[in-house]
Order: structure tokens, then sequence, then C-alpha cells
């Protein structure tokens, strides 16, 4: 499914990010872009991070 309208980024995407390393929201976005721009789905990405980390996110 979609996560970032604003630059058309799905949820495998950002997966793949996180597990190539991104730890934050900020991270995510210089990776692929997601969160970037209006901010809307940073909170559906801080969710995405911490079930693929089950850690406190930044």
């Amino acid at each position: 499914m979609y996560v970032c309208l604003c630059n058309g980024i799905t949820n495998n995407k950002v997966a793949e990010v996180v597990a190539q390393g991104a730890s934050s929201t900020k991270q995510i976005a210089e990776a692929c872009g997601a969160g970037a721009d209006c901010g809307r789905c940073r909170h559906t990405l801080r969710a995405i991070l911490h079930s693929a980390t089950r850690a406190p996110v930044r």
C-alpha cells in the first residue's frame, strides 16, 4: 500500500530502506523521499520502524 502519497512510496519500499539500516524518519526521507514533503506519513513511517525494529523510534 502507498505510505507516502506525495512521493508514491509504498510500505514495501519503506521496509526495504529500514532493512538496509534506516533507523529514523529522517533517514527514511533521505533514502527514499517518504516523509520529506508534507509530513502526513511520518506517523506511519514511525509505526513501520517500530514494527521492524521493536525499538523506540527517533
